[in-house]
């Protein structure tokens, strides 16, 4: 499934740091060579999972429900 990531944007610093956006707001800064690894994947990989993963954006649903949970709602 291989497209254009919903949400997510990135932009190459001048200093070659790789800044990642959801929904326009700063996500991750990636640098040296995980910048270079991400320039090189977002391209070959699905560019949404590979984003979310790296700004840590795939974990709601069932973990964001979870805070309500009578077990853990004084954590």
């Amino acid at each position: 499934m291989s497209g254009t990531p919903e949400g997510f944007t990135h932009r190459l610093r001048k200093n070659g740091d790789v800044e990642l956006l959801h929904h326009g707001r700063p996500a991750a800064v990636l640098r040296g060579a995980a910048a270079a690894r991400f320039l090189i994947d977002v391209d070959s990989d699905d560019p949404q999972e590979l984003m979310a993963r790296l700004t840590g954006n795939y974990r709601h649903g069932n973990e964001r429900t979870a805070k309500e949970h009578p077990r853990n709602r004084h954590r």
